[in-house]
């Protein structure tokens, strides 16, 4: 058996409109510090950088005297080093995508299929689903980070319909009757009634949702001005945000259906199958399984899939709820956080290295992984590297299974360093 390898990863950008624009996106800032070659468009959007073998921005094996291939194929060629588990359960292949994001104007609102449901969807519309994997995420605050989960609980949404008028009329008085008169009833009547009532949101004529967003936004408007309190109570700072990025759109009044999430740096959330979520602002780390399929509710041009998306839904509503995590207080100081979501596909470890630490050791795993420098300089040497990495701000190298791996760290600096993992072992 080959020893256990590791190597930089060249790695690739995605520049999505909702991206923050030029050097005050993290993702700029960090691709821009290990690529000389690449050059930061200050007008430009840069939303995202890919960590790992997906086709559409394939991270690419840089092992100094030999040729740049693509990690999924150097993967083919040395198979072992994902670990016997791992490439048994994912049948070779690296199961997660790891990513930085930098957001500035709101994701659309979605959800992902489960695994059944992804295979039936991708037989059905390939045009649509791509591939027939399910898309679990996790998201960790780099930043103050503000996103969408999951459905309030009823007796909220309940409370909305009753003292926002313009969201009753964009749902419809049935609809609005049926939630009201059973949020104090039993879990399966919540449900049903949260389904018709976002159902009946979905699928409410678009004048009429027009016009209850227009009196709804000039309604904020004014409170912003005037009353302090009212404004919060609409989740104002919100609203205009998300009007002002897409005006009209529907998607606008899902502030009052779903969770509004506000992360510190270091906090995370775990989005499961089926559970609506959208990301509106700030900097993240995030992981998922290795899949495109997204079904749409809101806050996008793009094809929204209104019948598979409320069939799908999970309508149970309930307080969003921070992925748990372990923390390990090291002898040497140094702070892991262990973030373990209920899936196979992907776990996260967090370091913190203070200032005045000169070394510390990434023991190996059982599965490859992926790590990224997002704070510190330093030097990362694993046998049997010819020569040690050069390790800075934006620093992605890839970790075989069994690996040790010892980073030097200079003096002067702490260090924020983020690794991926498969969680199957």
């Amino acid at each position: 058996m080959a020893s256990p390898q590791v190597f930089e990863l060249k790695c690739a950008v995605q520049q999505y409109a909702w991206g923050k624009i030029g050097k005050d996106s993290e993702v700029a800032k960090l691709k821009s510090s290990v690529d000389p070659d690449f050059v930061v468009d200050p007008d430009a959007p840069y939303a995202e950088l890919w960590m790992g073998t997906h086709p559409n921005g394939p991270s690419i094996v840089s092992i100094p005297g030999k040729e740049d291939v693509p990690l999924s194929q150097w993967l083919e060629q040395h198979p072992e080093q994902l670990g016997p588990e791992v490439r048994s359960y994912f049948k070779g292949s690296l199961p997660f995508l790891f990513k930085v994001l930098s957001v500035r104007t709101s994701l659309s609102i979605q959800a992902h299929p489960n695994k059944v449901h992804a295979e039936l969807l991708h037989k059905k519309h390939p045009d649509l689903y791509k591939d027939p994997n399910h898309k679990p995420e996790m998201a960790i605050a780099l930043t103050p980070f503000t996103g969408l989960c999951g459905f309030r609980p009823i007796k909220d949404v309940a409370h909305y319909l009753q003292t926002v008028d313009e969201f009753r009329e964009a749902v419809g008085e049935k609809a609005c009757k049926l939630l009201t008169a059973s949020h104090s009833m039993d879990m399966p009547l919540h449900r049903e009634a949260m389904k018709d009532a976002f159902m009946a949101l979905m699928q409410r004529d678009d004048k009429v949702i027009s016009h209850a967003l227009k009196s709804l936004v000039e309604k904020v408007k004014d409170l912003k001005k005037s009353s302090a309190n009212e404004y919060k109570q609409y989740e104002g700072d919100i609203l205009l945000k998300l009007d002002s990025e897409f005006p009209g759109d529907r998607g606008c009044f899902a502030i009052y259906f779903l969770n509004i999430v506000n992360l510190e740096p270091g906090e995370a959330m775990f989005l499961e199958a089926n559970l609506p979520h959208a990301y509106l602002s700030g900097d993240c780390m995030e992981c998922m399984a290795c899949s495109d399929n997204v079904v749409r509710a809101g806050l996008t041009p793009k094809y929204i899939d209104v019948h598979t998306l409320c069939e799908m839904l999970d309508y149970t509503g309930r307080p969003v709820s921070r992925t748990k995590f372990l923390g390990i207080e090291s002898h040497s100081n140094i702070h892991i956080t262990i973030f373990n979501p209920p899936v196979p596909d992907f776990g996260v470890s967090k370091f913190e290295v203070p200032e005045g630490t000169s070394s510390f050791q990434l023991q190996g795993f059982e599965s490859a992984s992926i790590c990224i420098i997002i704070k510190g300089e330093g030097e990362a040497n694993g046998e049997p590297q010819s020569q040690p990495i050069t390790l800075k701000p934006g620093t992605v190298f890839f970790v075989a299974a069994e690996a040790n791996v010892n980073i030097g760290i200079k003096k002067g600096h702490a260090m924020l360093l983020f690794r991926a993992y498969s969680g199957v072992f």
